[in-house]
């Protein structure tokens, strides 16, 4: 069985022009990247613009990435992420909201049997209760709790990503948590 080599080696191969690299890399972070911008957005299709975005940022700026100086390259590439989602979240703010129609799975969700459609439309409104409570946090509020639940990263890599320390990372933690308690039922 093969393995792929570690986040440096591919970075390092990147910068020296091997763009087989970035495909690998691409390949592995492309789903966290879009699942994290999807949770500070809650739209699928923006999580996609933005991602994109992201990665030909990466493409671009590998150059600047130092794999020497002790910085994890997921680090760097959700600094970067977390950038162009607020940048993203900025922009939203300032344009009207879109409506859109159903897709034709949605459509057909909906049409399916009641009880099952009743079961998934209630367990889509919790998650969709969620989400929203997620978006009406302050942008760093925010973002820390989606990088702690939905990815997983420790309180040193979230400080990392959001160039704050730890302290200040376990505050907007401790108080994202705190509103959300109180904004969910």
């Amino acid at each position: 069985m093969e393995t792929t080599p570690p986040d440096e080696t591919l970075v390092v191969a990147l910068q020296d022009g091997d763009d087989t690299a970035f495909d690998i890399l691409l390949a592995r972070y492309k789903r966290p990247v879009i699942n994290f911008i999807y949770r500070m957005l809650n739209d699928a299709a923006a999580a996609e613009d933005v991602a994109q975005e992201v990665f030909v940022k990466v493409y671009r700026h590998i150059h600047r990435f130092n794999p020497g100086k002790g910085t994890k390259f997921s680090t760097w590439l959700f600094q970067i992420a977390r950038n162009q989602t607020l940048d993203a979240i900025r922009y939203r703010s300032r344009r009207p909201l879109e409506f859109r129609d159903l897709s034709e799975n949605e459509a057909a969700d909906l049409a399916a049997t009641p009880s099952t459609a009743a079961a998934r439309l209630l367990q889509e409104e919790q998650v969709a209760t969620v989400a929203r409570a997620i978006q009406k946090l302050p942008a760093k509020q925010r973002t820390a709790i989606v990088l702690t639940v939905y990815q997983e990263m420790s309180q040193v890599e979230i400080s990392a990503v959001m160039g704050c320390s730890v302290r200040a990372v376990e505050s907007h933690l401790a108080r994202a948590r705190k509103t959300l308690r109180r904004r969910l039922p």
